[in-house]
Parts: structure tokens; sequence; C-alpha cells
């Protein structure tokens, strides 16, 4: 298990995280989650000691539990490969195992078999806590769970996708089996069947895990508890259960806060009306008579007085613990594509198309990643594209963007087609542009209306001139739907849209869509996004496509059982 109390974080003169106190017990498994920025990527670096907090403790029990940790965006750029890095996995298995067969050997020639009987004793209770001989069966489940066991693994780390190194650093961190499992959006990138097969293998996990995801159906099905980090107190709240129970009980609560304060408005309102009223008669009397009136004068001093007495215990209400706070307006994400351009009714057409990518070493091309590929998409048509990591959804957006040209075949856009691109990986944008920069870039419009406009998207007073390098990866998200809208695009494609978001974004963003008039080409693995968006399928795999009429779920009951 591990404790934190009073936890306390500060950047400059911003507090993220303020008297943060929870207990993650052994085998517990816990989401973590709350609106971008509020702090949830910072508090997993505290607890693995990347950096140390302004106040307050962490605690391991016992101290030497071991912290596996998946950062949200992994490196792996570097000039390393596959091998090195599943090899860097095993370390602590390999060395166990040759400890041990190191305790065997000196367990055979040695003539004080009481102390050899004692290190080999310890060295098997030490290889069998990094898996013993089940180790081979458990390296095997992790990588072909994750679709990782045909990988070539010679293959250098900057060649790999999106999906394939978020499943890489996936499968190293629980090759390494740790006793504290810390995942910062773990189901990015990655593709439905490797999805399904993280979520058994987490909730089968028999050691304890924190989760930072925004994937609500994944939340629904691994967490027993999910801790809230509130942007008004930067503070962490618990709730049991998963997402869905989480938001049911944050309903609930609004609700009973906003009823609770119209209740409490009403009482004030009522007293001031009493406290009116009183002084009111008071004074009335006190007019209307003479001193040679003293009794009917005293009647009107109890009044007054009786007037004041409620005023000041109503100033006493007003400032104590018990008054409620008017309930706040949350700040989100204002999304709205608009109407878009006028178009004719046929707007995509993918006839015959062909490509491979070269290999590294020798220049030559591969086998075909899409073979003979053709669709036809129409004006106000809504499509998901589907298919495991690496089968070529990527490519064939960018086949369509023109960011791509095909080895064979023909891509063609229809008259008055203006085409918006949302990148998986933010390719995009340009790093070195500020945020300000980049909108004005997209339409030529004023400071103060490019700042407005950015308002809409979350990004206040001088965020909007840090440069794009510097913004999180939820940011950047939010300067890509920016952008969609500023150009005005009729035809939107969007890799893995929803990547980076967090929940309530994730809603006002599926909301946009509906409202949209204009054609999406989407490719995302979010299944509850999946389920409410596409009327089309469209499933790419083994070079070719299949189209699927109708949405995601007669799209799952067409696939064979």
């Amino acid at each position: 298990m591990f404790q934190v109390q009073h936890l306390r974080k500060d950047y400059a003169a911003r507090t993220v995280l303020s008297n943060v106190t929870f207990v993650i017990n052994d085998g517990e498994h816990v989401g973590l989650i709350g609106p971008n920025g509020t702090g949830k990527s910072t508090l997993l670096r505290l607890l693995t000691g990347q950096e140390p907090p302004d106040a307050g403790t962490i605690s391991f029990a016992p101290a030497s539990q071991t912290i596996g940790y998946l950062p949200q965006a992994s490196a792996t750029a570097d000039g390393s490969n596959v091998r090195a890095l599943i090899d860097a996995a095993l370390a602590p298995l390999r060395a166990a195992e040759a400890a041990l067969e190191q305790a065997a050997a000196a367990l055979a020639t040695a003539r004080d078999t009481t102390s050899a009987m004692q290190a080999y004793a310890e060295a098997t209770a030490q290889f069998e806590a990094r898996g013993g001989y089940q180790a081979e069966q458990h390296i095997a489940e992790i990588l072909g769970g994750l679709g990782l066991d045909s990988i070539d693994v010679e293959r250098p780390l900057a060649s790999l996708s999106g999906g394939q190194k978020t499943r890489l650093g996936l499968a190293t961190l629980l090759l390494r089996t740790p006793d504290v499992l810390l995942l910062d959006e773990p189901t990015n990138h990655l593709d439905v069947a490797a999805l399904q097969w993280l979520e058994d293998f987490v909730r089968g996990y028999p050691k304890a895990a924190l989760i930072v995801s925004h994937d609500r159906e994944f939340l629904d099905r691994t967490v027993s508890r999910t801790l809230y980090l509130d942007p008004t107190t930067t503070m962490v709240k618990s709730y049991t259960g998963g997402y869905s129970a989480f938001a049911d009980a944050r309903a609930h609560e609004r609700d009973l806060h906003a009823e609770t304060w119209q209740k409490q408005q009403e009482y004030i309102t009522k007293v001031e009306g009493d406290i009116a009223r009183l002084r009111g008669q008071a004074l009335s009397v006190e007019l209307s008579t003479t001193p040679r009136q003293p009794q009917v004068r005293r009647i009107a001093k109890k009044v007054a007085k009786k007037a004041k007495s409620r005023e000041r215990k109503l100033e006493r209400y007003l400032e104590s613990d018990e008054r409620v706070e008017k309930p706040r307006q949350s700040w989100g994400l204002k999304l709205d594509f608009g109407e878009p351009p006028a178009a004719g009714r046929a707007l995509l057409r993918v006839a015959g198309v062909s490509f491979s990518y070269p290999i590294i070493a020798g220049g030559e091309t591969s086998a075909p990643l899409l073979d003979d590929v053709s669709f036809e998409v129409g004006y106000g048509e809504r499509l998901a594209l589907v298919g495991a990591n690496g089968a070529g959804k990527t490519t064939l957006l960018k086949l369509i963007a023109g960011a791509l040209q095909p080895d064979r075949g023909t891509i063609r856009l229809g008259s008055g087609v203006r085409l918006g691109v949302m990148a998986q990986e933010q390719e995009t944008l340009d790093q070195t542009k500020t945020v300000l920069e980049t909108a004005q870039r997209a339409r030529p419009i004023s400071d103060t209306e490019a700042r407005g406009f950015l308002h809409f998207f979350l990004f206040s007073g001088d965020s909007v001139f840090r440069p794009v390098g510097l913004c999180s990866l939820g940011e950047r998200s939010r300067l890509q739907l920016a952008l969609l809208v500023l150009q005005g695009c009729n035809l939107l494609l969007l890799d893995e849209p929803l990547n980076h978001l967090d929940i309530e974004a994730r809603e006002h963003f599926e909301q946009a869509l509906e409202a949209f008039d204009g054609t999406v080409i989407a490719v995302a693995h979010d299944r509850a996004f999946l389920r409410s968006y596409p009327e089309r399928v469209i499933a790419v795999g083994g070079g070719g496509v299949r189209n699927y009429v109708g949405g995601y779920e007669q799209y799952l009951a067409a696939l064979p059982v």
C-alpha cells in the first residue's frame, strides 16, 4: 500500500496540488480523473520521485515496493531498438535467474551447506518474486496480448507508430511486474483488441494500480474507486466505483448543492424581508406618536431591537462556514464547427489505391500496407476507420489529405471540398510558433479576436503567448480543434481526436460533431465515442478495407465469433 498526506505542489505562483491526501491499499485499483491541467500527471511524477513535493509526505509500505510508471508521452525516439527496451525490462529477472544458478552451483560444491542453503533459499525467493519459472509464459502472454509477439526486435524505436510505442511501453512496464502500477493514459493509441486485453490484464493484476484515464468504459471495467482532482480546490476527493458511478455521484452533488443554495437564498430573502418589515413598523410608530405616548414608543423600540437582533444573526450566518457558496459555472470547452461550406454530394472517391513504406535499411519497399483499396464517401456522412494498430488507418488518412502519395490508384476530392486534419501525433503543429500565432495563421484575425476565440478553447491570459512545443498534450489537442473551427472545413479527417482530451472536453467534442452537418472520417478506439458517432464503419486490415453500413454495434455483430 501507499499513503499520500497533505501533499502540495507549486509552480511559480500557481498552486497545482493542495492538501492532497489519500491511501491506496494492496491490490486496489483506483482511477484518477480531472480536467486537463489539474495536476494528474504531476501527481504521478511526485509518486515516482521524479519531482519533489513542496509540502506533505508520500510513504510506501513496505518501503522496498517497486513502482512501474507509464508516462503519457514515452520518450522512445532515441537511437535504441525494440530489443534493447525489452532486454532492459527483463534485466531484473535475468539477474535473479543468474543469481539463482550461481547459488545452486555454490550449494553443489559447498562444505558449509547451512549458509549455502540459506543463500540458495534467498536467491530462489528473489527469482520467484520476479515471476520465477512462469516468467517465460508471462512474457509470451504480455507480448502476445499487446500484439508485439511478431514485431521486429531490431526495429528502431523512432520508426514505431504511436500505437506501437504505447504498446511497447506498456509491455516493458508490465514485464517488470511492479508492486505499484502508475499508468498515465494507457489506452491512448491502443486498438480495440489491445484495449480489451489490457482491461482483462489490469482486472486480474494482483497488486496496486493508480490509473489516469479519460476512457470512460476502461475506468468502469478496471477500477473500484475514483479519485477526482478538483480544479477549484486543487484537492482530491474519493468516490466509490468507476467513472459512471463517479458521474452519477457528482451530478447528485451538483443538484443537491444548487437546491441547498436556492433554499438558503430563499431563507435570506425571507429574513431580510422580516427585518425590513420590523424596522418599518418601528419607524412608523416612531413617526406617528409623540413623547406623550411612551408605552407605545417602548413597544416600537422592542420591535426595532428585534430587527437588529435578526440582522446580527443573519450577518453571523453569512460569515460562518455554514453558509453555502453559490454554485460555480464551470469554464468548459466551447466547441462549434459552424455551418460547413457547400460542396457536391460526391465528396471523396478512393479508387484502386495501393501504398507501401520503403524499408529504411535497403531502400526497398515492403509488402503493400494498403492494396487495391476502393471506397466512396458522400457529403454529410460520418465514418469510423477501425482496425489493429499498424493496419494502415493513419496512412489512409494521410493519403486522403495528400501528405502521402499512393503507389497506384487515385484519390479524388469533390468540388468545393475544404479539408481539415487533426493528426494523431500532432505533427501538423509548428512547435516554435505561439498558440496565438498558430491561430492567426489559420485565419487572419486581430490579436483581440484571436484571444477571445482561443478563450473558448481554455487558453486564457498569457497562455496564448506560449510556444506550442511547451504546451501540454491536452492543450495541443484543444488547439488542433480550434484550428479546425477557424479553417471552416466541410471534410474533417480526425486521427484519434479524443487522445489527451479530458472527459468533459470529449463530451463537448461529441456534441459538436453531432451538430456538424459536414463529413467526418475519424480513426478512433474510444468505445463510448464509437457507439455514439459513426453511421458507417470501414475496417482496415490485411491490406484492404471492409465496409459496414450502420453503427459500431452493427460492425461488432458482423464480426466472426
